[in-house]
């Protein structure tokens, strides 16, 4: 069973996202599924590092170790894209 979590956290569309270090996991532990980004490598922009190389799970939620979709990135934006189309058809 999922731990009810306290706090106030970031949401995007009605749902938790929630970073810590490299990871960044975004979804409701309630549904089917959630998403999980990793961020593998960053590159430089100007002064700034960005995130570079993204891998992208989608992940049951009854079964953490149970992955339903994955696959990589680059960029940050479109691996978020793709992991949002990923996590609504594995919800459905």
């Amino acid at each position: 069973m999922a731990e009810k979590v306290t706090g106030k956290y970031l949401e995007y569309k009605g749902k938790p996202l929630v970073r810590e270090g490299d990871t960044i996991c975004y979804g409701d532990k309630a549904d089917k599924c959630f998403l999980i980004l990793e961020i593998m490598s960053y590159k430089k922009v100007g002064d700034n590092e960005i995130p570079d190389k993204i891998f992208i799970q989608v992940v049951d939620s009854k079964d953490p170790g149970k992955i339903i979709k994955q696959g990589d990135k680059n960029g940050l934006y479109d691996a978020f894209g793709i992991g949002l189309v990923w996590l609504d058809m594995a919800n459905k």
